[in-house]
């Protein structure tokens, strides 16, 4: 709390780095692994953080968009975040790994974004005027700063070798667009870089003014004038700050798999439940990394036992799961009880910054105490996981002794209470995945420095993520079930849709030799699709149902079609009801394809949406010319 001495005004948080690879420790930070999405969710993270429904240019904190870019590997197979040479196709950048930060400036407004140790194609990123200068401040117009991942010049100075002298490394960041250091190097070696003449007053003098300039958004200098000066201790763990997390805890939550109907509990037929695995009573595990301090926990025993009597326990701990010799104890309560719910999965011990996973199973005895226990018990058995990152459980997912599936991710202080309320049907789950769930095998396929997103099958390599790898999966991205049954209909939506070419005659009939424009030569503001659905709730319960809005394009030359997410909304539908729901599409946005030179075009033809499984919709794209009277 800034009011209160015990904090700044500056959060160095959204992480919207793209969760390509399911061994990263620091995916659980991030909004998955889809583009989209991670731009949704950073811009929307961005404007609840700064306020910026406030009067004017005025801030009511400072968020960061963080790590850029193409950031997601901390230590694997001895290569480290500090050394690591991101290679990256022009066609990857663009069409993946900086689509969320563009959204973080500008539909976000973010007020800072921060560059990360690597190297993109052999230059450090806080040292690349081209991805610093000319596209963060150059072509996305940031207003604000741009701040080194801590260290990270000393990084590129003294472990990439990448300047010959500090001064050097000093007067590059700089030039090249950094206006904050997080760490000393830039204060100890900058006067030397001008003295020198490696750098000029003018490129501090700039970069002094981007960073003063957010002090005074912030209200650094008005004093008691500052509108949120009455904020304080008192405004902090609200009744409703903590109604908040179990909302937050609740709507994340995954069902996977619910044989027969086993979920929801009845409380009447199960009067006893076993709690067992390491994370049964887990408090910290539940919050993560990079995370606050809690009000309060609830853990999952305690908020089961809200609802029944239990028998409680670990089978093994931590999650490390070294050894079975407290296996026969869980297998006892399990014969006890009128239903069982093992809560396995993974911590900070296996996940985490500076710590990458070497698989995706289970740690340790963790799968063999699941056998057992499910084996052993009476009742129906409920496989419950917290993780940051995707699990290999094709075993539980193939054995009818478990009934049902959750995955809770790190849900916070509410997430025992969260937990139990789907378990017993308070709450009926609407969660999806945010990534793919692969199958262990998958990781002798692909490299985690390789930075590739399209499949190769040349040389073997699989492709990354739903979009482009079309393996077999676990559990694929976007899925999700619930205790109740929903139906897609069109209401209403275009069905042909002009795209204008904007352009001189000079170039005018080369790009119409294309089956796609550029989307810089035709006028996106006008190309923005509504598109209205029903939806239908055709079960017996009330349920809250994500519409998630996938495209397909015509295929362009080499780039094949991928179907990709392009829209998703919430709604809540009372059982036997409808409700309508309007996705908003724009064609530049979402129904373009990047080639391999970094490109956005949008091809001409039939595009395809797709919602959920059962319902599919057709838009013609054909263009036009538009003279531009100059």
């Amino acid at each position: 709390m800034y009011n209160g001495g015990v904090a700044g005004l500056t959060y160095w948080s959204p992480n919207v780095n793209i969760f390509r690879d399911p061994r990263w420790g620091r995916g659980q930070e991030t909004p998955g692994e889809d583009p989209t999405l991670a731009a949704s969710y950073a811009a929307s993270y961005v404007a609840g953080l700064q306020g910026n429904a406030a009067p004017g240019n005025r801030l009511k904190v400072a968020a960061c968009c963080k790590h850029y870019t193409a950031y997601d590997l901390d230590f694997w197979n001895g290569m480290d975040r500090f050394h690591f040479n991101a290679k990256v196709s022009k066609q990857d950048l663009e069409e993946t790994y900086n689509v969320p930060f563009k959204a973080c400036v500008f539909k976000g407004k973010v007020a800072s974004v921060m560059c990360s140790y690597n190297q993109v194609n052999g230059i450090p990123t806080c040292a690349d005027p081209s991805l610093l200068r000319d596209t963060i401040r150059g072509q996305w117009r940031l207003n604000g700063y741009i701040v080194s991942d801590c260290d990270s010049v000393d990084v590129f100075y003294n472990n990439q070798h990448y300047t010959a002298t500090p001064e050097d490394a000093a007067a590059a960041s700089i030039k090249a667009g950094l206006d904050l250091d997080c760490g000393p190097f830039l204060a100890i070696h900058t006067e030397g870089a001008i003295q020198s003449g490696k750098l000029s007053e003018t490129d501090v003098d700039r970069a002094l003014a981007n960073l003063l300039t957010v002090q005074m958004r912030l209200g650094m200098f008005d004093g008691p004038r500052q509108p949120y000066s009455n904020l304080g201790p008192k405004d902090v763990c609200t009744p409703a700050h903590k109604q908040l997390a179990l909302e937050a805890a609740r709507q994340g939550v995954v069902l996977l798999q619910n044989r027969n109907r086993a979920l929801p509990l009845s409380t009447s037929r199960c009067r006893t439940v076993a709690v067992i695995g390491p994370n049964s009573d887990a408090t910290d595990t539940m919050i993560g990394n990079y995370a606050g301090v809690p009000c309060d926990y609830t853990t999952p025993l305690q908020g089961i036992s809200r609802y029944a009597k239990t028998i409680h326990e670990t089978g093994c701990t931590p999650v490390s799961c070294a050894d079975n010799r407290q296996f026969g104890r869980a297998e006892a309560a399990a014969r006890q009880a009128d239903a069982t719910v093992l809560v396995m999965g993974l911590s900070q011990s296996i996940e985490r910054e500076a710590l990458d996973r070497t698989g995706l199973l289970l740690p340790g005895h963790q799968q063999e105490l699941v056998l057992r226990v499910a084996k052993a018990s009476r009742g129906p058995v409920i496989l419950v996981l917290m993780s940051g990152g995707p699990i290999d459980i094709s075993f539980a997912k193939n054995d009818p002794k478990i009934a049902a599936i959750l995955w809770a991710g790190y849900p916070g202080q509410a997430g025992g209470t969260a937990i139990a309320d789907v378990l017993f049907g308070t709450t009926n789950p609407g969660g999806k995945l945010p990534m793919t769930w692969y199958p262990q095998d998958y990781l002798s396929k692909v490299p985690m420095n390789d930075m590739a997103m399209h499949a190769d099958p040349s040389r073997g390599y699989p492709g990354r993520t739903y979009r482009f790898y079309k393996g077999p999966v676990v559990f694929p991205f976007g899925f999700g079930l619930s205790y109740t049954s929903f139906r897609h209909s069109l209401a209403h939506g275009p069905t042909k849709i002009s795209v204008p070419f904007t352009s001189s005659k000079s170039f005018k009939n080369v790009t119409l030799l294309s089956r796609a424009i550029r989307v810089f030569h035709t006028n996106c503001e006008t190309l923005n699709l509504g598109v209205h659905v029903d939806v239908e709730n055709i079960g017996g319960l009330d349920g809250t149902h994500t519409v998630m809005v996938f495209a397909s394009a015509p295929p362009i030359g080499e780039i094949a079609p991928e179907k990709k997410l392009v829209a998703f909304e919430k709604v809540h539908v009372v059982a036997g009801t409808k409700e309508r729901v309007r996705v908003d599409v724009n064609a530049c946005d979402h129904l373009s394809i990047v080639d391999r030179f970094g490109i956005r075009r949008i091809p001409m033809g039939e595009h395809s949406l797709h919602f959920g499984e059962d319902l599919k919709h057709t838009i013609l794209l054909q263009n036009y010319v538009e003279e531009i009277k100059s």
